[in-house]
């Protein structure tokens, strides 16, 4: 049984009209059409095309609260790296100036010899020292992180670009500290770098942080990328050793038999009573045979006093590669040369005598009025 909108009888004089439905008439049309048809009763019916309403599309509630779900985590995604970011800064920032200024590394914590790592000849990469690569790298995800949180991004780059830019970035990162990683484990087996495993740590971190923001069906669309990211990175890397020609300076490189290295300035009042002073109370000076700083300590106390000091040989039986440090400085936790333990207080590099006798509790004042 149909119902239409209108009917209409020309032929005859009477008309009629069918009864009016109690719902409300129906929404405007879009598109006028009249379909004509002969009916049996010889009139004409007209139609008016009736339109079907499909099913409600998804509010802009429903789309808000999506978007507001999936941003909360990518801020979240986003603080962390700008956080992460900030410490690698801070740390290669330090290891850079140690690295322009040619100063001694101390590291507290491990059993090797930061400083040969730091040093060495894998510690520079095309010319440009490493500290210094890592300081831009963990700057630029740090600065990119932020303004991913803030949405605030420059060059008119949207925040899938964005994301897709912080996801390689972390990936180099990622692949550079495991290359690291390998060389310090075959070019310097026995020796570890507190740094360098703070740093691979945090590039490593970056790196799973930023890929767990990625839903499968992204990483599918990035795989090739990123494959070709780290083949890049490691390329770089190798071409990089192997055009330098690195010179055996490094003492993973290189044997060397214990020698012992006369002392040839004299001592002064001031210097042997502070050599004495240090021995009564058990302050310890930690170094190696090849350490030119520890050569040069000496040489500030002189020949007499630096008979006075407790001098500890971390390498007594000489230095070849897997050679292991000596127990005593391994339990000091010494890694760089020299290294002095006073009051279970460490200094490294080169001590004034003003800073020894202020650890030890030496009156130097007293000591200048009396002579």
């Amino acid at each position: 049984m149909a119902t239409f909108v209108g009917i209409s009888i020309p032929s005859s004089s009477t008309f009629f009209s069918s009864p009016t439905p109690p719902h409300p008439s129906p929404p405007p049309l879009n598109v006028s059409s009249v379909l004509q048809f002969q009916s049996g009763c010889a009139g004409r019916v007209l139609m008016h095309p009736v339109k079907c309403l499909s099913r409600p599309s998804p509010g802009p509630e429903t789309e808000v609260k999506t978007k507001a779900s999936s941003s909360g985590a990518s801020i979240s995604t986003y603080r962390w790296c700008a956080a992460l970011g900030g410490l690698g800064f801070l740390e290669t920032t330090y290891l850079t100036y140690l690295k322009l200024t040619n100063s001694e590394a101390f590291c507290p914590i491990g059993g090797g010899s930061c400083g040969d790592v730091l040093s060495s000849d894998y510690a520079v990469v095309f010319g440009v020292p490493l500290p210094l690569i890592g300081m831009v790298a963990y700057g630029f995800v740090a600065t990119l992180g932020l303004q991913l949180a803030g949405k605030n991004l420059p060059f008119g780059v949207d925040e899938t670009s964005g994301r897709l830019i912080l996801l390689e970035s972390t990936t180099s990162m990622a692949a550079a500290s495991a290359y690291f990683l390998y060389i310090l484990s075959t070019k310097f087996s026995g020796a570890s770098c507190s740094y360098c495993l703070m740093s691979a740590i945090l590039s490593l971190s970056l790196f799973f942080i930023t890929l767990k923001d990625f839903g499968l069906q992204e990483l599918q669309k990035v795989l090739v990328l990123q494959l070709c990211v780290i083949s890049l990175v490691v390329a770089a890397l190798s071409i990089s050793y192997r055009t330098s020609q690195p010179v055996p300076t490094s003492l993973a490189e290189v044997e060397l038999q214990p020698f012992t290295t006369d002392i040839t300035t004299e001592s002064s009042p001031l210097a042997l009573s502070l050599a004495g002073h240090l021995r009564s109370i058990g302050a310890k000076m930690y170094g190696a045979f090849w350490c030119s700083h520890c050569l040069e300590q000496k040489q500030m106390f002189g020949r007499e006093a630096a008979k006075l000091l407790d001098y500890v040989e971390c390498f007594p039986d000489g230095y070849t590669k897997g050679v292991k440090i000596a127990k005593a400085c391994a339990d000091a936790r010494i890694e760089g040369f020299p290294t002095w333990v006073i009051n279970g207080q460490a200094l490294s590099g080169e001590q004034e005598f003003s800073e020894l006798a202020r650890a030890s509790g030496f009156n130097l004042e007293a000591l200048n009025k009396s002579n």
